[in-house]
Formats: structure tokens, sequence, C-alpha cells
């Protein structure tokens, strides 16, 4: 399979690409920055409104404005146009293309479901409220546009994803080796997590396997609070984790970004995974952290 891969330079877009260079795919890096080294990248081909997907049999589309940050007006405008509609325009790109992907991977999180408490997630619950609902529903259906042209198309909702290579783990790695972790809030909130070789693998069998389509949520089976999470990486490091960040003072300096990101709950269930028989090789945190603390 030809493979195109957004944001191929990314934390995830790096393990997918050389997971399926490895399964004996041929991986396609679209950039902005020109060429790049990666050995697992066979072409490089420009990043713009209108994609060269010619030859491409999928597309996965991960590059996006990061959600870090402080959400003033014009950040979250970047996300979103970044998001939702550099995702119409690419699906726009496919409708006027006669070599179109026969599958479109779109990246999208657990942001989906909003704030739901102790709610069981799945597939099927419905959308939540708040900026990070809305950009993942209005991605969601920008990618889905696409299956009118005969694309199958696959929503990637991903929570965090743990990896040594990047992301927020080793930020958080530096932060609890110090001691200067902590619980955020009062840590009864959910957090949806995949390591980052079950994210790639998971990313791979949904391209792979020709009956997928819809909505896949990319987390881990063993959910954790994020008391339960800053207890274990504590432990892990041998350090205390005495530093707790009140709720309020996180909503002083981070307004909404952190009630929807840090403060927000959802346990989420990968029921679409486990009902395809995907194998996690790191189905709960303790597992993980074996092999992300060394």
């Amino acid at each position: 399979m030809k493979i195109g891969i957004t944001g191929a330079t990314g934390l995830i877009g790096s393990a997918l690409g050389k997971l399926a260079h490895e399964g004996g795919h041929e991986v396609v890096g679209f950039s902005r920055l020109g060429k790049s080294v990666r050995p697992w990248v066979k072409e490089w081909r420009a990043f713009g409104p209108q994609l060269d997907t010619r030859g491409c049999d999928a597309l996965v589309h991960l590059a996006g404005e990061s959600l870090m940050g402080l959400w003033t007006e014009a950040k979250k405008r970047r996300i979103w146009e970044s998001r939702v509609d550099v995702t119409r325009t690419l699906v726009t790109g496919m409708e006027k293309s006669k070599d179109r992907p026969q599958v479109l991977l779109c990246a999208s999180g657990a942001g989906f479901y909003g704030n739901r408490g102790d709610e069981v997630l799945t597939e099927t619950s419905k959308r939540g409220t708040g900026f990070l609902s809305d950009l993942c529903g209005e991605w969601e259906a920008a990618a889905g546009a696409a299956g009118a042209l005969g694309v199958r198309v696959v929503s990637l909702r991903t929570g965090m994803v743990l990896g040594q290579e990047g992301g927020a783990f080793p930020l958080l790695h530096r932060v609890f080796s110090f001691g200067g972790g902590g619980r955020l809030g009062d840590g009864r909130q959910w957090m949806p997590w995949i390591h980052l070789q079950d994210q790639a693998r998971l990313m791979l069998a949904c391209l792979e396997k020709g009956e997928v389509s819809g909505a896949v949520n990319h987390v881990a089976p063993g959910e954790v609070t994020n008391r339960d999470f800053t207890a274990k990486l504590a432990a892990r490091l041998k350090r205390p984790a005495f530093f707790h960040a009140p709720a309020f003072a996180l909503r002083l300096l981070l307004r909404q970004m952190a009630d929807e990101m840090l403060l927000g709950s959802q346990k989420v269930k990968p029921r679409r995974a486990e009902d395809l028989g995907f194998t996690f090789r790191f189905p709960d945190l303790d597992s993980a952290l074996g092999v992300l603390v060394s």
C-alpha cells in the first residue's frame, strides 16, 4: 500500500511511517518544510491547499496547529482553520481528482465527548459541548464528506499519546523527576491515553482492514484518573508528587484550555478496537510506564 501522511515528521506521523515502512508499505510524506531526512519516507511532496495524492492508496491526515498554549481567539481560530478548514479543502481536492485515495484516516480527539464525568464513553456516545467538542465534530464531518466520493473514512479519536520521542510525556517525565509533579484539580477527571506504539499499530490496522470506517477510539483499555496517573508516575520515578495545581489557579492562568484539556473528564473505552480483535501491547498504565520510564 502507498500511504501518504501529512504531519509525517510529528510524533504520531513518524511512528506510523516507521511501522508502515517496516510492514512493507511505501510512505509518502507531505511537508511545508521541504524534504527531511526520514529513512522510512520513500518520497516527499509539498503540503498545501491541494495535495498531490496521485498513486496514494491511503491518506493519513495528522497536520494541525498545536492545542497547547493560551486559547486566545486568534489561537482558537488558527486551531480551527488548520483542522476543519484545511480538511474541507483536502476533500474538495479529492473531489476534483480522478486519482484519489481509497481510504482517508483523519485525526480527531477524545475531546469530541466533552467533559462527561464518570460516564462510560464509546464510539456511539453523543458529542459533547465546548470548543474541543465542536472542533472534533466539525473536523470529523469535514473528513466524512469524502465518503460521498467513495473514499472509506476513519476518524481517530485519540487520547493523550505517551511516547519518549515527543508530545506531553517527556515534559511530564522531567517535571516529576524533579519532584515537581502533582495532580490537576481534584484529580478525579478521567484521562484517556494510549502508548505511541499502540497508537501507530491501531492506525495501521484501520488502514489495512477494509471493513473499518467511522470513528475509532484510539485509547488504551486501562483507563485512569489524573490522580491515578500522578501516583503511578511518581511511584515509578520514586519521587514525591505534592505540587498539586488547584483548579482555580489553572483556570486563572489558562482559562478555557484548562477546563477542557486539563480538568475535563472522559472515561473512553476502545470498543471498536476490541471488536476488531486488536491486541494492545500496553493495555494499562503500569505496562506503559514500565517501558517509558527507565
